[in-house]
């Protein structure tokens, strides 16, 4: 199945639950009046796409409508589409220009951290690229164990210590590893959760100081994993994140699962921060790098 589709797919719950509405709201309509914009505001706010961002998407249909350039109501969905593909933006490749290039993957447990890691593995290896993913979430042996069936599925090689070592310690070891076998990506999995945010902090900290002495030259991705599903919540903890590391792009995983996809508009409105991941299935393959059209062609069609 092409990716497009499986968008489709994926984001058919957030298209039938509200994006399909707007056809039955433009049917109640005879022309584009003030009357038709408060209910397409509506039906965006409960999409999850956020109240200032819907604020910044009425503003310029009404914009629109006061210029002229919004005169029936059949021109409403291209004015959507074109609207939402300019506030979304283009999407970001992932910085790859060294050798390594490290990526650091952080993200609250449950949001589909050690699956996302497998899944973009999968894709690098795929084009060629030699992976190292180190297992730093030495917090819980499960998330170890985790990552290493997700390894094996993709063809990575996994450097791991046993659970409760120290994150830096397998970081610096993963870092050496990676040399030695000259490879293209190192991708470092992170605990999702510590007993309070300033642990977090050190931790990411510690790990941040080993990558800069030993690979002080690297290409750096820090991504964050947001649960699409938790919707408002997703925002709040990527504020939260923000404070521990500087995010470069985010993963936004669970599409399928959802009818809140309206979150990738509120997350670049409120966020600036890039989508580069999105995942919409739960096979290795359903995980593909943001394409700014296909998601707007796909919440309409």
């Amino acid at each position: 199945m092409a990716f497009l589709d499986k968008l489709k797919k994926g984001l058919s719950k957030t298209k039938n639950a509200i994006f399909g509405q707007i056809d039955e709201v433009l049917k109640a309509f005879v022309k584009v009046d003030e009357d038709l914009l408060d209910e397409l505001e509506e039906l965006l706010i409960v999409s999850d796409v956020g109240v200032s961002a819907t604020e910044d998407i009425m503003e310029r249909l009404r914009e629109d409508v006061k210029e002229g350039r919004l005169k029936e109501k059949d021109q409403v969905i291209d004015a959507l589409k074109n609207i939402l593909g300019d506030m979304i933006g283009e999407g970001e490749p992932l910085d790859l220009s060294t050798t390594p290039a490290v990526i650091l993957v952080i993200g609250v447990n449950g949001a589909g951290k050690t699956t996302s890691i497998g899944k973009i593995s999968n894709r690098l290896i795929s084009d060629g690229k030699k992976v190292v993913v180190a297992a730093a979430d030495t917090f819980r042996a499960a998330a170890i164990d985790q990552l290493a069936v997700w390894c094996e599925r993709s063809g990575a090689d996994l450097v791991r210590q046993n659970e409760g070592s120290d994150p830096a310690a397998v970081v610096f070891d993963a870092i050496a590893y990676a040399k030695r076998k000259q490879a293209d990506v190192l991708i470092i999995d992170t605990a999702g959760r510590l007993h309070n945010k300033v642990n977090l902090m050190n931790e990411l900290a510690k790990i941040n100081r080993v990558i800069e002495r030993e690979l002080p030259d690297a290409a750096r991705e820090n991504l964050l994993v947001l649960d699409a599903t938790t919707g408002q919540n997703a925002i709040l903890q990527a504020k939260e994140f923000r404070h521990a590391a500087n995010i470069t792009g985010l993963i936004l995983n669970k599409l399928d699962g959802t009818a809140k996809g309206g979150i990738v508009i509120s997350i670049k409105k409120e966020l600036e921060i890039p989508v580069k991941f999105i995942g919409v299935g739960e096979k290795i393959d359903d995980m593909q790098e943001f394409d700014s059209e296909e998601f707007v062609k796909a919440l309409f069609e």
